[in-house]
């Protein structure tokens, strides 16, 4: 989906900052965090990578934008929780001794006719990634849609995460890792200067 989420080749959210080394353990409630992802997504209609990520996606920008990694695992499995009835926003908030931001409703449809996994594609193939704009979740990164890149690797067959978020359907397909050069993205004269992106087969259409 196009949301705050996907920020990649945007400008004016500052550096992007890097901590040197290990930078220590999680705090306490980030590693129960974490160890409830794992409880959780037992009990779970549809527990996948691709819901998790997608109920991220679907905080409101202004919490995204301030919560924490870990606030933002916490959003969405609390989102999750209460989407499956496994328990009430009112028990939640109780719980939490006040309101508790949830992620907003989803807007796609429940996928019932998955794709066929595809794999058209070798290294050295020119390939235009597909300009869409889905309302549900997709690990295709805006800014290299409608764009041309080159296959420079094959890495696989991995399920599909636009399919597992929106169905119990699991569709594994090829994936790649295609090279860009920066004009080509952004238009901003850096000869010699390139980006990987690993996609899957049905971001892409032959260039």
């Amino acid at each position: 989906m196009d949301g705050i989420n996907d920020l990649g080749g945007r400008q004016g959210f500052g550096p992007v900052v890097v901590q040197p080394g290990n930078p220590g353990p999680p705090a306490r409630w980030e590693a129960a965090a974490f160890v409830l992802f794992g409880v959780l997504v037992q009990h779970l209609a549809n527990a996948s990578p691709g819901a998790h990520r997608h109920a991220v996606e679907r905080m409101d920008p202004a919490d995204y934008l301030t919560a924490s990694y870990y606030e933002r695992w916490l959003t969405a499995l609390a989102t999750l929780a209460v989407e499956s009835g496994i328990v009430t926003r009112a028990e939640l908030e109780e719980r939490a001794g006040g309101p508790y931001p949830l992620s907003r409703p989803g807007k796609a449809d429940t996928i019932i006719d998955p794709p066929v996994g595809r794999s058209r594609f070798s290294v050295g193939d020119r390939v235009r990634v597909r300009n869409m704009h889905p309302p549900g979740h997709t690990r295709c990164p805006g800014y290299v849609r409608g764009h041309v890149g080159v296959v420079t690797r094959c890495d696989g067959w991995f399920s599909i995460p636009d399919v597992e978020a929106h169905s119990v359907h699991r569709v594994s397909e090829a994936t790649y890792s295609v090279r860009f050069d920066a004009d080509e993205l952004w238009n901003d004269g850096q000869p010699g200067v390139t980006v990987n992106v690993d996609l899957w087969d049905n971001y892409l259409e032959p260039a």
